[in-house]
């Protein structure tokens, strides 16, 4: 997967350097995937949310912080729409982001 783009997530982890390897983990492991379908990312990320307009929910550092991805499967791009804590994830709509 092509992920758009790292330097939002390093950007993040510079202000919350709690969540600096997971967020690591997780670019690395994305990066050298192959995802085809929501259910390819369930295998391997199984407390993931699927939203709607092609969103996916990734809980970071026990659900302290929240990624949501738009995900478009035939071009293999995922795009960082949002990074945050829980509690500002809760006041966004993350369908829309």
């Amino acid at each position: 997967m092509r992920i758009l783009s790292k330097g939002t997530l390093r950007k993040y982890w510079e202000s919350h350097p709690d969540c600096k390897d997971q967020l690591l983990t997780w670019y690395k492991e994305t990066a050298k995937t192959v995802w085809g379908n929501f259910e390819d990312i369930k295998k391997r990320h199984a407390t993931c949310k699927i939203v709607g307009s092609n969103r996916v929910v990734f809980k970071i550092k026990g659900n302290h912080h929240r990624l949501i991805v738009k995900i478009n499967f035939d071009q293999q791009i995922v795009w960082i729409r949002f990074i945050g804590t829980h509690s500002d994830y809760d006041k966004i709509n993350a369908e829309t982001m």
